[in-house]
């Protein structure tokens, strides 16, 4: 989970629980409210109906049920003593009836008031009954019944509740998009850290993180900063090294090498000649020590971006270059037919990697060995019939100055200096790739390059 989304989650989280915790308890309070104010509308509603009851004739008792019906939104009866039905806002037919033997209306004519939630058989629904005695001179004289269908007072909680839903919504979106908003502003010195880190990784010694955002981040950006010039400093301090180290060894190595060649082709005894030819032999090891210790120096830096190639194309370059070489020393080297297979590399590093692995197969196969350049989907590989790798050193040969077993049986004829299966690593790596060397299932070596398909 990146940064930002943290930040995010970490600011919603306690909002989210905040207008919970406040939208819950408010709505079950306001369903309570709702309900015990209709209860309280309407049993004061029957109160001031039956308290003006007495002093009406039946037109104005009529008109004044009628009236209390539409205040109340349900149905108001007025009945006498006996239960008759006097006034019915709802049903002027039920005028006359006898509602006597109905428990709100038998409540209120016994001189108690009733308010009770029953089921009504005739409309198939709930309803919220309230009845008062009408008194005439101290006695109960009739009822004043109102009944309100308790789907009414669910669609006004509903309606209540709705509204806090909305306004939680709103209060939440508005929540959400600040701490986006705030979220954005922390992670993006990180984002631009992170692309600095990448750019110098990449061999951009120039890459810089803007020194923004809270204290702990410009603390990080400017302990980054110091890093990078330092780096920088070191690396130009060994390009100047290797340089200089690489001219000055390469001149006094050619002056020896001249020497002996005077040496070698001057009227001396055969064994002076024999120990000249052995100290240029030596002299020509070092020269190639050095050189290959300057392109290891220099592998880690990205110099030659990294481009689609065609695989076949680059085995087929490196087949001419070596056939003539293999050909000198016995050898036989293959070019494996395939698929057309491409990768991303960048080409020179390709073939000093590629050279680097044919080199050695041909100088520690052994006489007669049998080469064979494959490209494969995502690698290109060389493998050969010799001895192979022992069991145990496929890392180990990668390593600096370090030589294999065939190597060691060689002795000193076997020429190498124990730095080009490292140089291969290290300019394979450049492109994303890999270098590796095995054992092959009928014995020999096989090397393999990986290649970003």
């Amino acid at each position: 989970m990146s940064l930002r989304a943290r930040l995010l989650l970490a600011i919603a989280y306690p909002l989210v629980v905040a207008i919970i915790a406040l939208a819950v308890p408010l709505t079950v309070n306001l369903h309570d409210r709702v309900e015990a104010e209709v209860r309280e509308q309407a049993s004061t509603q029957a109160s001031l109906l039956a308290a003006t009851v007495p002093e009406l004739d039946a037109a104005s008792l009529r008109e004044l049920v009628r009236q209390g019906g539409e205040r109340t939104g349900g149905r108001v009866v007025v009945t006498d003593r006996t239960g008759v039905v006097l006034a019915d806002s709802e049903d002027a037919g039920a005028i006359g009836a006898g509602f006597g033997a109905r428990p709100e209306i038998a409540a209120a004519l016994a001189g108690r008031r009733f308010q009770e939630e029953r089921s009504s058989s005739t409309l198939g629904t709930d309803l919220l009954a309230t009845a008062v005695p009408v008194v005439r001179a101290g006695e109960p004289d009739g009822a004043v019944r109102i009944t309100q269908d308790t789907r009414a007072v669910a669609d006004a909680t509903t309606r209540a509740t709705t509204g806090i839903a909305a306004v939680s919504g709103i209060v939440l979106g508005a929540g959400l998009l600040l701490a986006a908003v705030l979220a954005a502003q922390l992670a993006r010195p990180s984002r631009q850290l992170q692309a600095a880190a990448e750019r110098l990784a990449v061999g951009d010694l120039q890459a810089r993180a803007p020194e923004t955002g809270a204290k702990e981040q410009r603390r990080v950006a400017v302990a980054f900063n110091d890093m990078a010039v330092r780096l920088g400093r070191l690396l130009d301090g060994q390009r100047a090294f290797v340089a200089d180290a690489s001219h000055q060894l390469r001149t006094p190595l050619t002056g020896m090498r001249l020497r002996l060649e005077e040496i070698r082709h001057a009227d001396v005894p055969a064994a002076v000649r024999e120990d000249a030819d052995a100290a240029i032999a030596e002299l020509d090891r070092l020269s190639r020590t050095v050189d290959e210790l300057l392109v290891l120096s220099q592998a880690g830096e990205r110099d030659a971006p990294a481009e689609r190639l065609s695989l076949e194309a680059v085995l087929a370059e490196t087949f001419d270059r070596w056939s003539a070489q293999a050909h000198a020393q016995g050898a036989t080297l293959v070019l494996a037919d395939g698929e057309p297979v491409t990768g991303v590399a960048a080409e020179a590093d390709l073939h000093r990697a590629l050279d680097v692995l044919v080199e050695n197969a041909l100088a520690y196969g052994g006489p007669g060995v049998t080469v064979t350049l494959r490209a494969r989907p995502g690698a290109v590989e060389v493998l050969d019939d010799g001895p192979g790798p022992e069991p145990g050193e496929e890392d180990e040969v990668f390593d600096r100055f370090h030589r294999g077993s065939a190597a060691r049986a060689g002795g000193s004829r076997t020429p190498g200096t124990g730095l080009g299966l490292a140089i291969a690593r290290e300019l394979a790596q450049r492109w994303g790739g890999a270098a590796s060397l095995r054992r092959g299932p009928a014995g020999g070596a096989v090397a393999t390059l990986e290649v970003p398909s």
